[in-house]
């Protein structure tokens, strides 16, 4: 009996050093964790036996658990390497959907050749569907898709608003008439005359089709306040690719008039003008908005602000993964894109998590179904990216823990031994 009871205790003994060197042979692998063999003592008896009168019969594997916690926290180069800070496991399944969907702390990923972000074995790295904002939409495991870059911004903008804000210089002098003069105009404006405009400034803008286009806008002052006028007025021309548009409604060319003190007082609101023809691409509508900031001082001429809304198509620039797990990316064209928040799931009993190798886990009847939930939201933890989270391995327990495996081998082999030597001494009294 005492033969067997032994047997039971090499074998925990051999699953014990088994487990330990799994650990030990893991301490590089990226989101490993450690597992801890635990064992149960067996008793043989009935119920007519006497309770001080049962003597165990061995020891018995009762699970191999794993020790989900933080591991430590390992800077990289790759902005989409991403750690785990708390809670939580990163999603992953294939592209094509054909496999069960798999949960991980490695966080070891890259871009394949077809803009995947995805791990060692090719798994896409799941996210939620976000607004523009990067507002998750839903948080169904059913709603959940692959990650993947795109390589251009879409569609370009064509531009339909110049937002302006300037100081034309209140001692400006008056363009006086033109030697030329013409029924309709005092003088001929000319934007190759320096001498028929005060000031200029320009901006690119861009049309349906992405094509830039030079938008050039030039001052001419025209009156200023004395004891005949109340009022500072300029003339404003806007010249695109060459052409000058012309103002939709109102006077034209486009009039800026300021009072005495230097504020603008019209136009209050922004001035369209008629469609330029574009070749090939739908007719450009500009209009052209002073704002409210807009001012006549003696300081020197200067552009406060000055911005457009037009963009051409733009090419992958950059990717960010912030820590609440909201992946954007930049393109060359200045504009940013939300792609996806990485989906976060945690289980009511990790423990229950069936292993499938690369620090991956399914989902089982003892884990319960995973609950998913957002990064830095209800106890789930944070992303952090550029960063990999380790092995929880504690190299020095483990050789501890291998060292009292080993000698518990080494007794109960013993232990083995000295049975095997008893019965000898038995059947050699017989004899």
């Amino acid at each position: 009996m005492a033969m067997y009871t032994s047997l039971t205790g090499l074998n925990a003994a051999q699953t014990d050093l088994s487990t330990t060197s799994n650990n030990i042979a893991n301490v590089g692998t990226v989101g490993f964790k450690r597992s801890r063999a635990e064992f149960g003592d067996i008793i043989s008896s009935s119920a007519l036996q006497s309770a001080g009168r049962v003597a165990g019969s061995g020891t018995a594997l009762k699970t191999i658990k794993q020790q989900f916690t933080q591991g430590a926290i390992q800077s990289s180069l790759n902005v989409m390497d991403l750690a785990m800070m708390g809670e939580g496991f990163f999603m992953v399944k294939s592209t094509s959907g054909t496999t069960d969907m798999q949960f991980t702390r490695n966080g070891s990923f890259s871009v394949n050749n077809e803009r995947f972000v995805v791990d060692s074995g090719g798994q896409a790295l799941q996210v939620y569907p976000v607004n523009d904002s990067g507002t998750v939409i839903s948080t169904s495991i059913n709603d959940t898709r692959a990650l993947r870059l795109p390589l251009t911004s879409g569609q370009p903008r064509a531009t339909t608003g110049i937002n302006l804000s300037l100081n034309l210089p209140s001692d400006a002098e008056v363009i006086p008439s033109n030697p030329i003069y013409t029924p309709a105009n005092p003088y001929a404006f000319d934007p190759s005359d320096p001498t028929t405009f005060n000031r200029s400034t320009s901006t690119t803008v861009y049309d349906s089709l992405g094509n830039p286009m030079a938008a050039e806008i030039y001052y001419v002052r025209t009156s200023s306040s004395n004891s005949l006028a109340t009022t500072n007025d300029w003339n404003v021309h806007v010249v695109v690719d060459g052409t000058e548009l012309t103002p939709s409604s109102g006077p034209s060319p486009m009039e800026l008039s300021f009072d005495s003190a230097g504020q603008l007082l019209t136009p209050t609101t922004g001035v369209g003008f008629d469609p330029l023809a574009i070749p090939g691409g739908d007719p450009l509508l500009v209009s052209l908005d002073h704002g409210t900031s807009t001012t006549q001082y003696s300081d020197p001429f200067s552009i406060v602000s000055m911005t457009q809304d037009g963009y051409p198509s733009g090419r992958l620039d950059s990717v960010t993964v912030d820590n609440n797990g909201v992946v954007r990316a930049s393109f060359t064209n200045g504009q940013t894109q939300a792609l996806g928040k990485v989906a976060v799931a945690t289980f009511a009993n990790a423990n229950g998590l069936k292993q499938t190798g690369d620090a991956h886990y399914t989902s089982t009847g003892i884990s319960g179904e995973p609950i998913l939930g957002e990064a830095g939201a209800s106890g789930i933890g944070t992303i952090r990216s550029g960063a990999l989270e380790m092995a929880n391995v504690d190299i020095t327990e483990e050789l501890v823990n291998l060292i009292t495996a080993q000698r518990n081998f080494q007794a109960n082999a013993k232990a083995i031994e000295t049975d095997s030597a008893m019965t000898t001494a038995i059947i050699n009294i017989r004899s």
